[in-house]
């Protein structure tokens, strides 16, 4: 027993772990001890175990695994961790445990399984058992259907998930194993008690035996609903009812829980949804408009099949709809047409709400459709409408329902009407609301007055659903004329109705109530009779309000249904027998006067008639003393007023008589049941009385009391009505008056704007001023309620009136409308309130409705349709520019819009983004247009619009959020959320769609009240947002948790996370429990922005009421708003204040006392603690780009212990109103609390960055003033900032340097300044210079000057690392593209040069010339001279300093790009110079600076004439010839433009180049992979524009150093070369797929390329490589790519010459020619697409100069015949593409005699035209020029006689000479010598100095516009822009001496210096003497070597050597000289200069 001992001694964790079994079951038996002993569930102790409960349940002896099995039990019910251990715990339980044969090791396993479940585990244990399904161990399959069973059978299908569980049912139905089938079974019959018949379809394809039996289990089942028996930790609250439950043994009581779940599961959910659209034939659209039925019967039938199936999957069915519809409406075959709508009836089932979008356009088609009689037609038509119905809502289709009521034939109106009925038992009171019934009641109401007996019967089976569903009281006012026994008959059906939802409706409890007179409703004589019964059934009794239970209603702007789910039903506020109007019949005389008697002193009565005035006064008063004493139940109200109307009635003449009458009236209607009956009677004579002088007050005081008693809806349209029917204007204007007045006191709610309007409208155009006053003052009133809107019913208005009625609003902008204050005295308290609300939000909508609608339908036809959808883009925008131009014409529409959504939609994606902003704007223009009614098209152009949010164009997105916003502010948002839509928007992976989508939904859902379910469909698509790749959409998706949770609550989203990975949840999950603490309150009901923009908001005393939404369902509001109130407030004031008022919650009382105490708690060493967490990484490090949730909740954490918790509270309050408190306070307790605020400060600090990223200015501003103060106290205190603090906050300051207002920047460099006083200067250094790295170029600038300030104040020492590397940092931003930047880096530059002296240039090290150009400029300006400056520079001065100084204003002000061309020059002044004092200051060699500022303008000429060029000559030209100065290789002026783009990025890039070329392998390729990387950036890839030459030319020096000497070498391992190989290659491969890029590569370095690469290929020591195959494979590639990228004309000259070359060189192998040739073959097959691209008249020069040192003879000679072919197919093709144009392309070539070309040309073309034949064309067009084979020597003679003759003569001579010219240029080898021989020598010259005029004048004009190439004529080297030209250089022929000959020397030395000749790429390099020896391309390497070795020496770094021959910045670039004025001086002076450039240059 020895070795028991020892493990004895063991912990109990050990010894579970323990290899022997016995130590183990010990260690189990008394963890099972301990955890049952643990009574703490969050104990530490439990923490141990978290990675051993595994082991507990898998081990591998049985006996231990079972006490292993009990343990893990007891700790997974009791440890708080054991969520944890779900996945590897359960997993082990499914492999180990239930294959155990002991029967208690199952049971325990399912144990464990259960309780995971318990502890809110449910899916992943779900999980782990249903992969233990597919286990090849049946045991196994078997014990995890008995546990999911158990699982369902205990826990209920809301906890189990059901559908992946039905999913893999079939499966094991069709199990061999018997055990797993009957198991099978027994969950089949589990999920059926839970779901019932939705359990049937996913089970119809098993064995049908198996079907049977189930069939037969199921029927057993009992039908009582499943209860859930066993809870959630989360449900304990439901526990404990169901165990009182179960207790009492209620069997009542289960139903509401049973309620909720059994519905739960639709079968629909269980389904798999299958694609039907690409199954359909592809014949369907064909055959179903066949002409044949059978052919469409076919088609219908097969779409038929497929819609059988129950789920289908969304997709694009419009066209599939359109031809359904078609069918329905127009074929004649009506069997086809039953056929068509069974299809419709199965998509509609099949996509659900899906199909929604497409029910507005089928609807009105199959009801009109129900004109067929055959009843099965009519059955399927049926089918069709209540399957599309589901998919839609009545509100959607109402419109077009209604449209069809009216119809004449009366089956039509019977179907519709029995739809109707159909329909709304579907609904509930909150989808049928007061707005949807009143038109349907009205339509139905005329219906069940039908002559056809079907029609009245379907009509009042309608009535009678409505009642049933809606309640009486919704549906009463309606009804209100409806006889009696109509109206018993509406009931009797009411009762029969069977609901969908079998809500026991609370409407029937009313029935009772109020009828007395309902049924005869009271008719009167005339007109006004009629007005009235159609009221009474026209509106609901609009003060008979409902409380606010708007489940449905959504307070958005303009919504129709804006009291939508004011649940109709809901009891109105009245009590008893007030609920109704009162109705009264109308009585006789007689009897009113027995009433009267009745309650009257007989005297009275009496003397109402009497002849005085005096009795009737005293009668009056009397009448008046008993109406007073009058109870109201017995005031006969109607015998009353009757009595008062009796003669003399309302023409009594004596005032104060009527005075007392009047007020008798008021009197009357305040106290008793005062009818409309009795209004009717008084009012007349009211209105009479209004205007009167004595009597109108009492006249107006008895109206508002009628208006009380009858509502002022009423009274007011009775009152305007009749005074309108008058013509007295006075009582017109006081009517208006007293109407205005009354609309105050009473609200606005159920006034008939319509009515008043036409009232209005009358009144405006009244003679009388005062009633024009009076009409202006009532719709000032109106504004106040209804907002803009108002004022579209009178933009037809003069303009004088308009801008009358527009004062009026401008008065009333800005005044909320006042509450009412009557008109709800006799409701019940609070509810009335409510009530006023909801009518009050209906006001400004159905104002639009009023709107007068035209309808546009007819004017949207199929060839503007087609317009719209045309291939060309410009009929388009015709197309849409119409639709604008229609809308505009219509203003408001009717929102039957045709085909228009169809054509529209297209467009949203059209590629031409113009004309999708355009849709755009049409779309939010129809928005307005077609207001509320847009609703219908959310689905089918709403959503498309939400797609466009993905454009990537930032305008395209805006339009398109603005769009939506249009559409949202008419729709509300319910239509948007609700179905698929939305979510499948956000499941698209585009980032601008996600987070557009987010922002709207962030900003949108907080003003909701309620949502659709379906927006729980985007949460998951939400939750892979909070992951995205793209910060802006993760951070959006963060901003969009609190909105979404508002409405879902935590609990959802937090179960949603369920399928997520587990790293994935747990990060989500932190996300919500941050959200969830900023989770807005919902919003109030009343503050609603309805569409009155001014005080639209109810009235101010309502607003804190908003939790009444909560309680939608119950109608005993009343009681309880007061606690709701106080809770409402509490959540109010910690969300963002959301209602008006804040109501204080309780807690704020106490805090208000605790404030007293220190705001920092001084806790000993908490500081060094939180320093050394952060050290040890236990806690996050600060260090953000922008703040997480996670760094603000460990900044709470950490401030909970030393910040007083209400200061807390207000510095992590939501609302930055709070943080300026905290500021405030903390700004307070500085001084008294100095040791606390040093003790906390790092936190404080962390804190104040996080307000940095705050919007709110104010806070900020706050903040800064602050630190301003905070830091002043540190340094009295002496206190140094530690690394931690600073670290963590300096960053943060340094961001807020860069913020757009001065105010704030100034302040951060105030405190940056104070910062140094207790932080070093030197370590703030390091902080700003990042902040130099900043995108924010205010940034940059602020923290260069800071930068300045620093060095100023504390010296050079304070720069770090070294001096040397900050300063080349600051240089870099010289070259930055902002001016400021540029301007603050030369400042402080200059700054410290004036602390540093000269030194500071070797510190920079190298610049680019302009940066360093830049600098000098400024140092030459700035005052302060150091001593230190050296002596140099001064001596070197230039004679135009002064000319510069001048300029200096200029150039500080900084527009570098706009600077005229002179200061450009001024610019490069110094070039030379800065060479030598920057980077070469040991070369001793200078130049004087004019010379080379010479260079300079030439270089810099941009094409304008410049006229000082001549004094080049006044120059001391002697130094140009030394040796070092050779120009710099500068082939291409750099615009300023480009330099400042990349100036800084220059300098690096050269020097990476430099080292492409370097020897060394490893360098090399290191310098490549960055160049690649900057290649295959988009974005980056231009900063190499300028540098590809260089870089070419570095490769090729690099592949001839492999092939020379790499390869030669022995040591060198070969797998480096190929390494380097593909390094070269791969770089080239990106390079060249940059077209751009690739474009700028000039000839040479092409010619040389490609012989690099050619000689590549050929190496035959690269073949035996290991990888060389694959080696040559890619060089093959990029040979194409080349030769497809590259700039074409520069390659084929390239190649031409390399021809040439390769044919020349004896040494060269045949191979490469061939090679050579191949590239030109693979040139000529492009040729047909890049010959516009191509400069032929180079092309030609080329091959003009390949036949003349090649003529035909000598290539015949070669051995290959393939270069003679080449040649040939070359001219060819280029013959076959310009055809004779090709000709004119020859300009080019001096002498066109030297080679065979021309002639060649000729020939080709005179065959082309012979194969055509068209002989006379080729007269026309060439016959002139072919003269040596056309025409004979005499006429050419003859020609130039007469041509002669002309320049002989005076008149002529201008002409003659112009005709030579021409002549000349003909035929260039025609020869006038002969001519000139005879004549003096004068004219001779005179001749020659012509043409060569006219040449230069013709060539200057007429060739720049054409190719933007200046020509290279004749020879001479003359810019294009000059028009002088020296009469002697010319072409010459023959002559010797001509200067021409050394200017094309100097050409080709030019050229071989890589200096460009003027602006051609490679410009003619023979002379005018045809100097064979020249080659034909100086190669670029020539140069290159002697460049090479300089730049390594002076570290150059290939400062801007853009060999690039082929830009065209500059028209005239290079040039060494300008055109020399024509004096003979010039040309000795030329010969001069150019022989002793000869000389030096040998």
């Amino acid at each position: 027993m020895g070795d028991d001992s020892e493990w004895m001694k063991l912990p109990i964790d050990q010894k579970c772990e323990h290899k022997l079994w016995k130590a183990r079951l010990n260690g189990y038996e008394e963890a099972l001890k301990l955890f049952q002993k643990i009574d703490d569930e969050k104990s530490p102790e439990w923490s141990k175990y978290l990675g051993l409960i595994k082991k507990f349940v898998t081990d591998s002896n049985a006996v231990a695994q079972l006490k292993g099995l009990e343990a893990a039990l007891a700790y997974v019910e009791n440890a708080h961790v054991a969520g944890k251990t779900t996945g590897e715990v359960a997993s082990g339980v499914v492999n180990k445990v239930f294959n155990q044969p002991k029967a208690r090791a199952k049971e325990l396993g399912l144990d464990i399984c259960l309780m995971y479940i318990e502890i809110e585990k449910g899916e992943a244990v779900q999980e782990e058992l249903l992969k233990g399904l597919d286990n090849k161990n049946p045991k196994i399959i078997v014990a995890c259907i008995e546990t999911l069973r158990k699982a369902l059978s205990e826990f209920g299908s809301k906890i189990i998930s059901l559908k992946p569980i039905i999913k893999v049912l079939p499966k094991l139905f069709e199990s061999r194993e018997k055990a797993v089938r009957d198991e099978a079974k027994l969950l089949a019959v589990e999920i059926y008690r839970w779901i019932r018949d939705a359990l049937r379809p996913p089970l119809q394809n098993i064995n049908s035996v198996q079907l049977k039996e189930l069939e037969e289990e199921w029927v057993k089942l009992s039908s009582a609903a499943p209860k859930q028996t066993r809870f959630l930790r989360s449900q304990q609250e439901l526990k404990a009812k169901f165990e009182q439950q179960q207790a009492v043994g209620d069997a009542d009581g289960g139903g509401d829980d049973g309620d909720e779940a059994v519905p739960q599961v639709d079968a629909y959910e269980l389904l798999e949804a299958v694609e039907i659209l690409s199954k359909l034939p592809k014949d369907f659209y064909d055959k179903i408009e066949a002409k044949k039925w059978q052919e469409r019967k076919e088609a219908l039938e097969a779409v038929e099949m497929l819609v059988k199936n129950p789920k289908l999957e969304a997709g694009d069915y419009a066209d599939l709809v359109k031809v359904l519809k078609k069918v329905v409406g127009k074929d004649t075959n009506v069997m086809l047409v039953a056929l068509a709508a069974k299809c419709l009836a199965g998509l509609a089932a099949g996509l659900r709400k899906k199909f929604g979008q497409y029910a507005g356009h089928v609807v009105p088609t199959i009801l009109e459709k129900f004109k067929e009689k055959k009843p099965q037609v009519v059955q399927a038509l049926q089918e069709a409408i209540d399957a599309i119905f589901l998919t839609t809502t009545l509100q959607n289709i109402s419109e077009d329902v209604l449209a069809v009521m009216d119809n004449k034939n009366p089956t039509i109106k019977q179907q519709t009407s029995l739809f109707i009925a159909r329909s709304f038992r579907h609904c509930s009171p909150s989808t049928l609301p007061k707005s949807l019934l009143k038109p349907f009641c009205a339509a139905l109401l005329k219906h069940i007055n039908d002559s056809a007996p079907e029609v009245r019967d379907a009509g009042f089976e309608a009535l009678g659903t409505a009642l049933k569903v809606a309640g009486e009281k919704a549906v009463n006012p309606f009804l209100a004329d409806v006889d009696k026994l109509k109206l018993d008959r509406i009931k009797e059906c009411a009762e029969k109705v069977e609901l969908v939802y079998g809500k026991k409706m609370g409407g029937t409890a009313d029935k009772k109530e109020g009828k007395p007179a309902i049924g005869k409703a009271p008719v009167l004589s005339g007109a006004a009779g009629d007005k009235e019964t159609k009221d009474a059934a026209a509106k609901p009794g609009p003060l008979k309000k409902a409380p606010a239970m708007k489940s449905g209603g959504l307070p958005k702007k303009g919504k129709p249904a804006a009291a939508a789910g004011m649940g109709g039903a809901g009891a109105k506020g009245k009590k008893g027998p007030e609920t109704k109007e009162i109705f009264e019949s109308e009585l006789s005389i007689e009897v009113c006067e027995e009433k009267a008697a009745a309650v009257l002193p007989a005297s009275c009565i009496q003397q109402l008639d009497s002849g005085n005035w005096k009795e009737r006064l005293a009668c009056m008063e009397e009448f008046q003393k008993a109406v007073e004493l009058m109870e109201r139940s017995e005031m006969p109200c109607q015998a009353l007023v009757r009595m008062l109307a009796k003669k003399p009635g309302w023409k009594e003449t004596n005032f104060q008589v009527m005075q007392i009458k009047l007020h008798i009236v008021a009197l009357v209607a305040q106290k008793g049941n005062f009818s409309k009956t009795s209004a009717q009677i008084v009012l007349d004579g009211l209105v009479d009385k209004v205007g009167d002088v004595k009597c109108g007050s009492n006249a107006k005081e008895a109206m508002t009391a009628i208006a009380e008693a009858c509502q002022l809806p009423w009274t007011a349209e009775q009152v305007v009505a009749m005074a309108f029917s008058q013509k007295n204007p006075k009582n017109q204007s006081e009517t208006l008056n007293w109407l205005s007045n009354a609309i105050r006191e009473f609200g606005f709610s159920g006034l008939n704007v319509k009515a008043f309007i036409s009232n209005v409208k009358t009144a405006l155009a009244a003679t009388n001023p005062a009633v024009r006053t009076s009409a202006i003052t009532l719709l000032g009133v109106m504004y106040l309620y209804v907002g803009p809107p108002l004022r579209m019913f009178f933009e037809d208005e003069k303009p004088a009136l308009l801008s009358q009625i527009d004062a009026e609003f401008e008065k009333m902008q800005g005044q909320t409308a006042p509450a009412p204050t009557r008109g709800i005295s006799r409701h019940s308290g609070g509810s009335g309130d409510d009530g006023e609300e909801e009518e009050q939000e209906d006001v400004g909508n159905d104002v639009v409705d009023l709107l007068p609608r035209t309808d546009i339908g007819d004017k949207i036809t199929t060839e503007l349709v087609s317009k719209i959808g045309d291939k060309n883009w410009k009929i388009r925008k015709e197309g849409l520019d119409e639709v604008t131009s229609i809308i505009n014409d219509a203003k408001f529409i009717q929102p039957n819009i045709g085909e228009l959504p169809g054509a529209l939609k297209s467009r949203l994606n059209d590629s031409n983004k113009i004309l999708v902003q355009q849709t755009l704007s049409i779309l939010q223009q129809l928005a307005a247009a077609m207001g509320p009614n847009i609703k219908q098209h959310v689905k089918n152009l709403g959503v498309p619009i939400i797609t466009v949010l993905g454009d990537s164009k930032n305008t395209v997105r805006a339009a398109a959020l603005a769009t939506v916003n249009a559409w949202a502010e008419q729709t509300g948002m319910k239509e948007w959320l609700e179905g698929e839509d939305l979510s499948e928007e956000l499941k698209k992976e585009n980032p601008f769609l996600r987070q557009e989508l987010l922002g709207w939904l962030a900003e949108k859902l907080p003003t909701l009240r309620s949502v659709p379910s379906d927006l729980l469909l985007c949460v998951p698509h939400l939750y892979s947002c909070l992951e995205d790749r793209n910060g802006d959409v993760r951070k959006k998706a963060q901003d969009a948790l609190p909105s979404f949770m508002m409405h879902l609550g935590f609990e959802k989203m937090a179960k949603a996370t369920g399928k997520l990975k587990p790293t994935s949840k747990d990060q989500v999950l932190a996300m919500l429990e941050k959200a969830k603490a900023n989770m807005p309150a919902k919003p109030a009901p009343p503050a609603k922005a309805s569409s009155r923009v001014v005080g639209g908001a109810a009235p101010a005393k309502f607003q804190p009421t908003s939790g009444l939404a909560e309680d939608s369902g119950s109608n005993t509001m009343e009681s309880k708003p007061d606690p709701k109130k106080a809770k409402v407030g509490g959540a109010s004031s910690k969300a963002k204040g959301v209602q008006g008022k804040k109501v204080p919650t309780k807690p704020n009382l106490k805090e208000d006392d605790d404030k007293s105490g220190p705001i920092f708690i001084i806790v000993p060493n908490g500081k060094e603690q939180r320093m050394k967490d952060e050290k040890g990484l236990k806690v996050l490090k600060w260090n953000f780009t922008t703040p997480r949730d996670e760094y603000i909740e460990q900044l709470k954490t950490q401030m909970s212990s030393c910040v007083a918790k209400w200061l807390q509270d207000e510095m992590f309050h939501a609302d930055f109103q709070h943080h300026n408190k905290a500021l405030a306070v903390m700004i307070e307790h500085l001084e008294s609390e100095k040791d606390g605020v040093i003790s906390c400060l790092d936190l404080i600090l962390k804190w104040l960055t996080l307000r940095f990223f705050d919007t709110n200015t104010s806070v900020l501003m706050k903040a800064l003033e602050y630190l301003k103060l905070l830091f002043n106290l540190l340094s009295q205190e002496e206190y140094h900032l530690t690394e931690n603090e600073a670290s963590s906050f300096i960053p943060y300051l340094i961001l807020k340097v860069g913020e757009p207002k001065d105010v704030i920047r100034k302040d951060v460099r105030a405190i940056l300044n104070r910062m140094c006083l207790i932080y070093p200067a030197s370590k703030m250094f390091t902080f700003i210079m990042e902040g130099t790295k900043s995108k924010n170029s205010k940034q940059r600038a602020e923290c260069l000057e800071e930068l300045g300030c620093l060095v100023e104040s504390y010296g050079m020492n304070v720069c770090q690392p070294t001096p040397g590397k900050a300063l080349k940092e600051m240089a870099t931003h010289i070259g930055d593209r902002d001016n400021t930047v540029r301007n603050a880096a030369l400042n402080t530059i200059v700054t410290v040069y004036n602390v540093h002296g000269d030194q500071v240039f070797k510190l920079i090290g190298n610049l680019s010339e302009k940066d360093m150009s830049m600098l000098e400029e400024r140092i030459k300006r700035s005052a302060k001279r150091p001593a230190a400056a050296p002596v140099r520079q001064a001596e070197e001065k230039p004679q135009r300093v002064q000319n510069i100084n001048t300029n200096a204003s200029m150039l500080r002000k900084g527009p570098a790009e706009d600077m005229s061309s002179k200061l450009k020059i001024m610019y490069r002044t110094y070039r030379i110079q800065n060479r030598n004092m920057g980077g070469h200051s040991e070369t001793t060699h200078t130049v004087p600076r004019e010379f080379q500022l010479d260079l300079d303008e030439i270089e810099n000429d941009n094409g304008t004439v410049r006229c000082e060029m001549p004094a080049l000559v006044q120059h001391k030209l002697d130094d140009i010839f030394e040796p070092v100065l050779i120009p710099e290789p500068k082939i291409r002026a750099v615009s300023p433009h480009f330099d400042d783009l990349h100036s800084n990025t220059a300098s690096t890039i050269n020097f990476v180049i430099s080292q492409v070329a370097s020897g060394d392998i490893n360098t090399s390729i290191q310098a490549l992979a960055q160049i690649d990387e900057v290649l295959r950036q988009e974005d980056k890839a231009e900063a190499m524009s300028g540098h590809i030459d260089q870089f070419l030319i570095a490769t090729f020096m690099q592949l001839r150093l492999i092939y020379n000497t790499h390869m030669a070498d022995e040591k060198l391992d070969k797998d480096e070369i190929v390494k380097l190989y593909s390094c070269i290659i791969g770089s080239m491969i990106s390079l060249f797929q940059i077209e751009s890029l690739a474009r700028e590569a000039s000839t040479g370095v092409l010619k040389d390329l490609m012989h690099g690469l050619i000689t590549l290929m050929l190496d035959s020591r690269v073949e035996d490589l290991e990888e060389g195959e694959q080696v040559i494979r890619s060089v093959n590639l990029l040979v194409v790519k080349v030769l497809e990228k590259s700039d074409q004309t520069n390659i084929l000259s390239a190649l031409l010459v390399l021809l040439q070359d390769s044919l020349l060189a004896t040494a060269s192998s045949p191979k490469f020619s061939e090679l050579v040739m191949k590239c030109l073959w693979r040139m000529v097959r492009l040729l047909p697409e890049t010959i516009n691209s191509i400069n032929l008249d180079r092309i030609l020069l080329d091959i003009h100069i390949f036949m003349k040192v090649f003529p035909k003879e000598k290539l015949k000679q070669c051995k290959s015949e393939f270069p003679i072919r080449t040649l040939k197919t070359l001219l060819h093709t280029l013959c076959k593409l310009k055809g004779p144009k090709i000709l004119d392309h020859l300009t080019m070539i001096d002498n066109k005699n030297e080679s065979e070309l021309e002639a060649h040309l000729c020939r080709v073309m005179k065959h082309s035209m012979d194969q055509t034949g068209s002989k006379a064309d080729k007269e026309m067009e060439k016959g002139a020029s072919r003269i040596e084979e056309k025409s004979s020597k005499a006429k050419v003679n003859d020609i130039l006689a007469e041509i002669f003759k002309k320049i002989g003569s005076k008149e002529n001579t201008k002409e003659g000479l112009a005709e030579l010219y021409e002549y000349k240029k003909k035929y260039s080898d025609a020869d006038i010598e002969p001519f000139l021989k005879n004549s003096s020598q004068f004219f001779q010259s005179y001749v020659e100095r012509g043409l060569r005029l006219i040449e230069t004048e013709r060539e200057g004009k007429g060739r720049i516009p054409s190719t933007g190439i200046p020509p290279q004529m004749e020879g001479t080297c003359v810019p294009a822009s000059t028009n002088t030209v020296s009469s002697s250089i010319g072409n010459t022929n023959g002559e010797e001496v001509g200067p021409s000959v050394y200017l094309e020397r100097l050409k080709i030395l030019r050229q071989r210096c890589g200096l460009d000749n003027a602006k051609e790429d490679r410009p003619p390099l023979t002379s005018v003497l045809s100097k064979p020896a020249v080659p034909a391309v100086a190669s670029s390497t020539d140069m290159l070597h002697s460049k090479l070795s300089q730049l390594r020496e002076s570290r150059e770094q290939y400062q801007h050597l853009d060999l690039d021959s082929n830009q065209t910045h500059s028209s005239g670039i290079g040039t060494t000289m300008a055109s020399p004025s024509s004096t003979a001086a010039n040309i000795d002076d030329l010969k001069k200069r150019l022989e002793r450039i000869k000389s030096s240059r040998k």
